[in-house]
């Protein structure tokens, strides 16, 4: 061979050889023979993860060594996924939970609070708070439009005058300003009920201008869904800002099938340049309090105003009139037995049973008119929350499907022996999972995750978790596709989940071969400064 010859052959064989092994590179942590899931949608692929500072230093499809990292988390015949984001959370007892296990055994690593239009206000007061808490999660808030409305006008059923608009905005301002994610409106709920639309579209501007996002528990979500859409859609189209239906839904049976006319109406807003998405949890059943059954003028006031009408004679048979329709028509899903109770402080043994237990109890016949009698006689008690049975399987699965629809929870933070909550607490994103993903086939597990992860991450502008990629945070949640799933049911909720293995929060194990550790590695989080954040670049897996 020629000395030319020979020069060319030893070029050839060192670019064929593979590229040097980075064998001297060190790790706090890797996990090995798992197939990773990204987040964006695309196929799971097999490789080892080294992660290092809190971070992702390495993707290794080639494989790593064990020796290298000071941790090595096996995860053979396991997927390896960025750890799942709640758009939808209730973290209100998180100063008393901190540890947030009910959502960290499913997998959560990242959730927002402050949903439905309530929570805690001011935003940076609390934030500073947590930030001084062993959180065993990430965390991030919105500004509660129902928090700011009773703070500056209390339950008053009227608009605002110029000054209180004024002083409400300043609110909103404010909340952005110390971190905020966006605004969430309740308009279910009271005072939000009482606000018209103009109101919230001026909110609404305040939070676009700081680049945040709408999440609206929308004002009708039975018989009047369509208008409560079509409000919502408005709302994003006139303040110029991504718009999320949370907890997308068709309450009672006269609107079983609504969803189909629901998603095509964001395809048309979204069409026309409106932001649109949903989030959703998997059950067939909603959760909130008992007092959604009694008509919103009768609560005008606060609670001293309802015992004065209810006192009157004639007004009570108006207000019991308007529970009777809610239960025939809305919550009530028109059965008493729909309708189980949750937490009750003044009566314990309530809870996990029925109104329709109630009555029976009293002697009663379950019909709506004794029903009625007695929502009354608990709000004047102090009120009570419930679980209402009123959704259709079929609308569950049409919304899943939705390309525009995220996974969310509107769970409850929850301790075993607590009350009795509705079972989404415990089990939301294993039971996405188990049921609609291995035993359904309702999505397919790369788009299931897609709507756990990398999606809600778009929507808020978290651009550093959401997805597996190297350089971003090491939020991971690592599960068997064979066995993963939700224990907690309805009659016994407090039941954590199968079949999630290792749980990582900022590089840090928070659940190790199953078990809740006791480290707190969760931060606060805070929108980025930028006007522009949320819904950046191309969605996730479109």
């Amino acid at each position: 061979m020629t000395m030319r010859g020979a020069a060319l052959l030893s070029i050839a064989l060192v670019a064929a050889a593979p590229p040097p092994a980075r064998a001297q590179e060190r790790f706090d942590l890797v996990i090995l023979g798992g197939r990773v899931i990204d987040g964006m949608g695309a196929p799971a692929f097999r490789a080892d993860l080294g992660v290092r500072g809190g971070r992702i230093a390495r993707i290794a499809r080639e494989g790593l060594a064990a020796a290298t990292a000071d941790r090595v988390l096996r995860a053979e015949g396991l997927i390896v996924a960025p750890g799942f984001i709640d758009l939808h959370a209730h973290l209100e007892p998180l100063p008393q939970m901190p540890d947030a296990e009910s959502h960290v055994r499913q997998g959560v690593t990242t959730a927002m609070g402050n949903p439905d239009g309530g929570g805690a206000y001011p935003i940076g007061a609390y934030l500073e708070r947590m930030d001084r808490a062993a959180l065993g999660l990430n965390v991030g808030f919105f500004v509660g439009h129902n928090t700011v409305r009773r703070q500056v006008m209390g339950l008053e059923d009227r608009e605002p005058t110029a000054g209180e608009l004024d002083r409400m905005r300043e609110m909103v301002a404010r909340g952005m300003g110390e971190g905020a994610f966006g605004l969430s409106t309740g308009l279910f709920y009271l005072p939000g009920f009482f606000a018209q639309l103009d109101e919230v579209v001026a909110l609404a501007r305040v939070a676009a201008d700081s680049g945040g996002i709408y999440t609206s528990h929308l004002r009708y979500e039975g018989l009047g869904l369509l208008d409560g859409v079509g409000e919502a859609i408005e709302i994003g189209r006139q303040a110029r800002l991504p718009i999320v239906l949370t907890h997308h839904k068709a309450v009672g049976a006269q609107m079983w099938g609504a969803s189909a006319r629901t998603l095509a109406m964001i395809d048309s807003a979204r069409a026309e340049g409106v932001d649109v998405m949903a989030d959703q949890y998997p059950y067939t059943a909603t959760h909130t309090g008992l007092g959604v059954l009694i008509p919103p003028w009768a609560r005008e006031g606060g609670d001293s105003a309802f015992a004065r009408r209810v006192a009157d004679p004639a007004v009570r048979d108006s207000v019991k009139a308007g529970i009777v329709f809610n239960i025939l028509n809305d919550r009530g899903g028109g059965d008493l037995r729909r309708v189980q109770f949750s937490r009750v402080s003044w009566q314990p043994e309530l809870e996990g049973r029925t109104l329709a237990d109630w009555a029976a109890q009293r002697g009663l016949d379950p019909t709506p008119e004794n029903g009625a009698e007695l929502v009354i006689e608990a709000e004047l008690k102090g009120s009570a929350s419930a679980i209402y049975h009123v959704l259709d399987e079929q609308d569950v699965e049409r919304i899943m499907r939705y390309l525009w629809t995220m996974h969310a929870s509107d769970g409850r933070l929850s301790r075993p022996g607590q009350g009795h909550p509705h079972p989404r607490a415990y089990g939301t994103f294993p039971r996405v999972l188990g049921v609609y993903v291995r035993e359904k086939g309702v999505l397919g597990l790369e788009d299931a995750v897609r709507k756990m992860t990398a999606l809600p991450a778009w929507r808020v502008g978290l651009t550093d978790r959401g997805r597996v990629a190297e350089g971003l945070v090491a939020d991971l949640t690592v599960f068997d596709p064979a066995t993963v799933g939700d224990r907690a049911t309805f009659t016994e909720p407090h039941q954590y989940p199968t079949g999630i293995h290792f749980v990582l929060v900022n590089g840090v194990v928070v659940v190790s071969d199953g078990q809740f550790t006791s480290a707190r590695p969760g931060k606060v989080l805070r929108r980025p400064p930028a006007r522009r954040t949320a819904s950046e670049g191309a969605p996730p897996g479109r």
